[in-house]
């Protein structure tokens, strides 16, 4: 499954900027799709979301991105086999150091030389945490909206590549609209609602005259 930029924002809690600038920095890149130019955009992959947080979490605890990326080039250079070693590696630091936990679970690696190891990243827990964002952003959501003193049951669908929902009436199923948010894509359903019963009234209308 691919993701794009803001579904990416709206799951990791990484801004928009530093999702950028970790790309550029090549600290996080997506693993799916990169920018090529002005204009294109760049598809994540869901151990690209793991990376993101990992990368956050490090950033909480006070390691400087200048650090975060004398680990990685360390990681990438002794771990070559490992494409997203933020996602594929458990991490451990004490605000001033990255330590890793290698495949052998009995050898501690220190990517930065010094410091001992107080805050221990969990994989785990945020595979989980991601897993569950994931599952409450991309269930489907049923609203109403009111058109002609008459409630429809409309269908929001978040769309994970591109951002923003696609959203279809229940009852009519040729009524389909999108929006960048819930309440725009609500809002613009409404509009063709509308529109669809005024075209109705119109084909009744001229159906009458002819007669």
């Amino acid at each position: 499954m691919a993701f794009g930029k803001k579904t990416v924002i709206a799951l990791t809690g990484v801004s928009g900027r530093q999702v950028d600038y970790w790309a550029t920095e090549k600290v996080v890149r997506p693993s799916i799709k990169d920018a090529a130019g002005k204009g294109t955009r760049r598809e994540y992959s869901f151990k690209d979301l793991v990376a993101l947080k990992v990368a956050k979490r490090l950033r909480a605890e006070g390691i400087s991105l200048q650090k975060i990326r004398r680990s990685l080039a360390w990681l990438r250079k002794h771990f070559p086999d490992l494409k997203q070693p933020l996602a594929e590696l458990r991490f451990l630091t004490d605000g001033e150091t990255v330590f890793v936990l290698d495949r052998d679970p009995q050898k501690i690696l220190d990517t930065l030389k010094g410091g001992q190891f107080v805050f221990y990243l969990a994989l785990g827990e945020i595979i989980e945490g991601l897993q569950g964002e994931l599952k409450k952003l991309a269930t489907p959501k049923e609203e109403r909206v009111m058109v002609e003193g008459q409630e429809f049951p409309v269908i929001l669908i978040p769309d994970l590549e591109d951002g923003g929902y696609t959203v279809q009436c229940k009852e009519i199923p040729a009524a389909i609209s999108q929006g960048e948010t819930q309440q725009e894509a609500l809002d613009n359903i409404t509009e063709v609602l509308e529109e669809h019963f005024e075209y109705v009234e119109e084909q009744k209308a001229g159906e009458a005259q002819a007669v």
